[in-house]
């Protein structure tokens, strides 16, 4: 019988999603594509989850595309192939849509659609021998699954024409030197890490996350006005949730708020 090529565990109001083709370097398949975009939209209306942790298995993070399983397509048209790609490249959008906050552990290299993923999580929890790197031009490609765009927010556009044009391999110390690292630790300690930074957040006013996600996604390419009445409509919301009540209660009672995402 073959083994999930992604696999789910839950720990109360976090989720733990593993890539798991630790003998491909998790590379993404059609399969695990198809599979991760299903998962993130599924958890997205799960009123339960708090927070997602996005890891790899064995001694990657992602590596990328799957460029042995490209070789063995049949050759298609150019229209074809944009279908195809516009259909793949729901995860990383996904990702950043999400209410949830998702947490990227870090456990090897991510290259390629694997950076991408990475960047397009919340947070990213890195072990110190990690490498990442755009790897696009390694094989003739301008790039996709959202580079131009998660570059271009997460670093500027000087810096990510030279990671997309030069296409350097990023040590985990140069990526949180470009502000790109959540957490730098060694590398046996990454899941505890991330598990405890997610159960943090996890166990917090996850509504609020969500409203503060949005907002941030409409700040990132609308004037300020419009950021204005998205948190006006955000806040508006926050202020009828159970747990703004419970907030409001423990603040008075002098106690640790219980959220429960109502």
């Amino acid at each position: 019988m073959s083994q999930p090529e992604l696999t789910e565990t839950r720990d109360g109001p976090l989720v733990t999603l593993t890539m798991n083709r630790p003998d491909a370097l998790n590379a993404l398949t059609d399969a695990l594509i198809e599979e991760l975009s299903d998962t993130f939209a599924r958890l997205d209306r799960d009123s339960d989850v708090g927070a997602i942790i996005l890891t790899g298995a064995g001694r990657a993070f992602c590596s990328g595309g799957d460029v042995k399983g490209m070789a063995n397509r049949r050759e298609r048209t150019y229209e074809e192939r944009l279908v195809d790609l516009r259909a793949k490249q729901r995860p990383p959008l996904l990702m950043r849509q999400s209410s949830k906050v998702i947490i990227a552990a870090v456990n090897g290299a991510a290259m390629g659609a694997g950076f991408c993923l990475a960047l397009a999580a919340d947070f990213r929890i890195v072990g110190r021998s990690a490498k990442f790197g755009t790897a696009f031009a390694n094989i003739g490609f301008s790039g996709d699954f959202g580079i131009s765009w998660l570059l271009t927010q997460l670093v500027g556009p000087a810096k990510a024409r030279e990671l997309l044009i030069l296409n350097p391999r990023l040590s985990a110390q140069d990526a949180a030197d470009l502000g790109l690292v959540t957490r730098l630790v060694d590398d046996d300690q990454v899941m505890s890490e991330a598990h405890a930074f997610a159960m943090n957040i996890a166990r917090g006013p996850h509504l609020a996350w969500g409203y503060m996600k949005k907002n941030l996604l409409v700040a990132e390419s609308e004037p300020l006005a419009a950021v204005l009445e998205s948190e006006a409509l955000s806040q508006s919301r926050c202020a009828m949730t159970d747990d703004h009540k419970e907030a409001r209660a423990a603040f008075i009672e002098k106690r640790k708020p219980v959220f429960r995402g109502r």
